[in-house]
């Protein structure tokens, strides 16, 4: 294993198991659904309860995937997808810094996605096994055009914030 499949697999491990972490605290964590639901309503997203059981579902499944490295850029594409909507509803109107629950966070892990996307799912993944090794500029492309392309459908068609009176 070269040294670049090693880092790959590292990023794809990482990431894909906070975001099965992730993903498990939407449905079972804290407040379980029933939070997450409410959370997402807060933001805009409509209907809130779909949104949740999808996002958890969702970052579970592309989680996983991601860390064993199949179908690894879809699912970094939803990762990626997940993140940007995040920035977007959450975290933008909070400034850059994670510490004021700002969006360094989320960009850290799209941007991760996105490298993934670069170097391809290494040798170390199920991809390798199955003979689908997409790496380069149509890995990249993949994971950035569907992931802003998820992100922006979802938004167009399900976010619709609340306007603040005193804004």
């Amino acid at each position: 294993m070269t040294a670049v499949d090693t880092a790959v697999a590292l990023l794809r491990l990482v990431v894909g198991l906070t975001m099965v972490a992730h993903g498990y605290n939407h449905l079972w964590g804290g407040g379980g659904l029933a939070g997450t639901t409410r959370w997402f309503g807060s933001l805009g997203l409509r209907p809130p309860k779909l949104h949740a059981v999808l996002s958890g579902a969702g970052e579970l499944a592309a989680g996983a995937a991601l860390a064993i490295g199949l179908l690894t850029p879809l699912a970094a594409a939803f990762v990626l997808g997940a993140m940007v909507i995040a920035g977007v509803t959450a975290h933008r109107r909070n400034g850059f810094f994670v510490f004021r629950d700002g969006y360094e966070y989320v960009l850290l892990i799209g941007v991760v996605c996105a490298v993934i996307g670069l170097l391809g799912p290494g040798s170390a993944s199920v991809d390798r096994l199955l003979g689908v090794d997409v790496a380069g500029a149509v890995g990249v492309a993949i994971v950035v055009g569907l992931g802003l392309l998820g992100a922006a459908v979802l938004l167009a068609a399900t976010w619709r914030p609340t306007r603040s009176l005193s804004a």
